[in-house]
């Protein structure tokens, strides 16, 4: 470190002020290299040990309710009366086999029956019971106990199962139910993640090498990202206590701790490079370090804030699943933020001029740096530049004719169906086609004071009564009736032969709630009624955010104005950068419901296309596609703002701004694609439609927002953009220089 030249000017020739917090965090780190470095592993080691030593609470059915269907659950618990969740163990012909093998089928069921009897978990087994066409049998397992003790049971379980399964070949035994299904979920999952980092990692680390031609400089990101997903996995644990995990914490972490965390080391990276190729080598190291910090490390605080404070906003849900990885992906991007001002400053000052080494042949000699912009970008604004009203006019139409699609978006709130296909969804499937009687079901709650409870048997007998004589509610089943021990709560459930998601479902629950319970139970005076089960519980999680959505859309923007203002001191730059953000996240969510509500590209991403969105995808898009897109925005308009101080007309602080700042934020849109791309491989229908979202999102921001419609909206903006004096970074704002002709086609 070179101590002389601490006060070697940075752009605009004025010495950075040391007076932000960025600045002095990363001077400290810089001039204390070993202690900056030991103390990020030490807490990387602590994260991980608090999070092994706290264990994951996982959510549980408690965890999940909402609406109408929650209150329900919630009234017959406190009763006493709720139903206990329900394994099943599902025999059917082997695969091949056209019909079962019935003397095999009875030996496999009554092997089960012995087997599960007595298992810590399990309440009660009943009897095997025949399909209607006699091709299956199914023994129910009454579950006991928490939730948590029965999930740490169910691999005892599935190993009974399997043993069942090997000692009975002539027949296909496997075990479905919640649990079940939700240890399978879990494993495909882990293995989804494993399959992701083994294809991101090495292509981000050739991406990078790309951009900077130094294999050192390719290996900071990734050191920072991946450290910084470690600690947030371990934090993630330790919230889990909080806000319970809802088992997709990890992959949402790595995505967002590789995206930010690449694009944050990026910026940076690139203004120190920047900085000692400006000067010629004349600064030495910390120079370069305290002017990135002051432009490059302002420019990520600001980013890393507005990333935080739009994810925040999924609090406003108050739901569990948004609450869950809104806290992951808030505590991986708050470690990147403090990765970027401690790690990366003392990693750059112990590498010195070795972070360029071993170089690149040719890729090397081209991404070395320069000390002015070189004429790809300024050729890409041209048309922006020379023609604002027609660019911007171009590139609205095309991002509205984009998002247009999205005014057809069916959402569906429908679990089941949007999991892979492990052994368990399968064997549920088969169960399903075999046993009618496990479709839809609605369970009525009802209440009632201690003066009318004598009325109470009597509304749940006209309550049966009615539902027998209702089209949509017949069953081969008849309804189980249950009355508290105080007989002041009652409930009845009512079986259909649909499946969930069907037509007919939702119509039954429509009956159930708007006509069989006001005309029966709801008469008795004072009674408080409540119907749930599957079908009302996946309607209800799904107006439960859709009742939310216009609220944290609000928050979203009025929190991401307000950081962009604070940064840029200008209300029109603001608010531009809040519509055209709203305008990247409008076309993605366009082109996510032309490509999975229908089924043209279904097979080259693998999925069975049902005609509909998963209905957190969306919530989940905009808010994250916000914060990403806040980051590209801020380094940008950063550069385009540090030329307009430093005495630069609009076009020319427009074309050198974007001029410096582009490659960075092509770079890192090419590194974020490659992350967000492998989760469209991954099996969970909900993290494909999310990556795809993304993985479109960034292209779209970058080509046509951020090299058309940005600069072509600032080209018009003019004088009206009233940059603040003294810029953010500290660095007064420095006499007007003289102008300069700023060609954007040769003559």
């Amino acid at each position: 470190m070179n101590r002389h030249d601490e006060r070697s000017p940075g752009a605009g020739g004025h010495a950075p002020s040391t007076d932000k917090p960025a600045v002095r965090l990363a001077l400290w780190s810089a001039r204390h290299p070993w202690r900056a470095i030991g103390g990020w592993l030490l807490m990387v080691v602590v994260c991980l040990a608090l999070g092994s030593f706290a264990g994951t609470r996982q959510a549980d059915s408690v965890d999940y309710r909402v609406g109408e269907a929650g209150r329900a659950e919630e009234i017959a618990a406190a009763a006493g009366i709720l139903d206990p969740l329900e394994e099943k163990i599902v025999i059917t012909p082997r695969p091949g086999s056209d019909s079962l093998d019935e003397a095999a089928a009875r030996s496999a069921a009554e092997d089960a029956v012995r087997r599960m009897t007595g298992a810590p978990s399990v309440a009660e087994v009943a009897e095997p019971e025949r399909s209607p066409t006699g091709q299956a049998l199914l023994v129910t397992l009454t579950m006991k106990g928490e939730d948590a003790a029965i999930s740490d049971d169910i691999p005892g379980l599935l190993e009974r199962t399997e043993e069942v399964s090997e000692a009975h070949p002539r027949v296909q035994v496997a075990q479905t139910g919640h649990f079940s299904m939700g240890q399978g979920v879990s494993e495909s999952m882990g293995d989804d993640l494993a399959t992701a980092e083994r294809i991101t990692l090495p292509l981000t680390l050739v991406i990078l090498m790309v951009v900077f031609g130094a294999v050192v400089a390719a290996g900071v990101p990734l050191v920072l990202a991946l450290s910084s997903v470690a600690a947030a996995m371990g934090l993630s644990q330790l919230f889990s206590h909080l806000f319970p995990s809802v088992g997709a914490n990890n992959s949402l972490i790595l995505l967002m701790g590789m995206a930010v965390g690449v694009d944050y080391s990026l910026l940076f990276l690139k203004r120190v490079r920047e900085e000692r190729t400006r000067s010629g080598g004349r600064i030495g190291d910390e120079a370069a370090l305290r002017i990135a910090a002051a432009t490059a490390g302002h420019s990520v605080v600001v980013s890393g804030w507005a990333v935080i404070v739009s994810l925040a906003a999924l609090f406003v849900v108050g739901d569990v699943v948004f609450s869950s990885l809104a806290i992951s992906s808030i505590a991986v991007v708050a470690i990147v933020l403090g990765a970027s001002m401690t790690l990366l400053p003392a990693l750059l000052v112990k590498l010195g001029r070795a972070i360029d080494r071993p170089r690149l042949p040719l890729v090397g000699r081209i991404t070395a740096g320069s000390r002015e912009p070189g004429s790809l970008w300024p050729r890409l604004l041209g048309p922006a530049i020379r023609r604002p009203r027609a660019a911007l006019a171009a590139g609205l139409l095309l991002i509205t004719a984009l998002a247009l699609p999205a005014l057809g978006m069916q959402l569906s709130s429908t679990e089941v169906s949007t999991l892979p296909k492990v052994d368990a969804v399968q064997a549920r499937d088969r169960m399903m086609a075999e046993f009618p009687s496990q479709g839809a079901d609605y369970l009525v709650v009802v209440r009632t004071d201690a003066e009318h409870r004598g009325e109470l048997r009597g509304a749940l007998d006209d309550l049966v009564r009615d539902a027998g004589r209702d089209p949509l509610l017949r069953s081969d089943v008849a309804p189980v009736t249950r009355v508290s021990e105080d007989g002041g709560t009652g409930t009845v459930r009512l079986r259909t032969p649909y499946a969930i998601d069907s037509d007919r479902a939702q119509d039954a629950l429509g009956h159930v709630r708007d006509g069989l319970v006001p005309r029966t139970a709801g008469k008795v005076p004072g009674a408080e009624t409540a119907v749930s089960g599957d079908v009302a519980r996946n309607a209800d999680v799904l107006a439960h955010q859709m009742n939310a959505l216009p609220w944290v859309v609000g928050a979203v923007l009025v929190l991401s104005f307000l950081v962009m203002l604070i940064a840029f001191r200008s209300a029109p730059v603001a608010f531009v950068s809040t519509l055209l953000n709203v305008a990247s996240a409008a076309g993605a969510l366009g082109l996510l419901v032309l490509v999975f509500q229908s089924d043209w590209v279904q097979g080259m991403l693998d999925y069975d296309s049902d005609g509909f969105i998963v209905s957190r995808v969306p919530l989940f898009l905009f808010v994250i596609l916000f914060g990403l897109s806040t980051d590209y925005n801020v380094f940008m308009v950063s550069r385009i703002r540090e030329a307009a101080l430093a005495g630069r007309t609009t076009t020319e602080s427009i074309l050198e701004g974007v001029s410096r700042s582009g490659g960075v934020v092509s770079g890192g849109a090419v590194v974020m694609v490659s992350v967000f791309v492998s989760f469209m491989f991954t099996d969970l229908l909900e993290m494909k439609q999310l990556g795809f979202g993304l993985c479109v999102a960034v292209i779209l921001d970058v080509v046509v927002v951020r090299v058309l419609v940005l600069p072509a909206a600032l080209r018009l903006l003019g004088r009206r953009l009233r940059w603040a004096g003294g810029n953010a970074h500290g660095v007064p704002a420095p006499a007007r220089a003289p102008r300069r002709e700023v060609r954007t086609t040769p003559r």
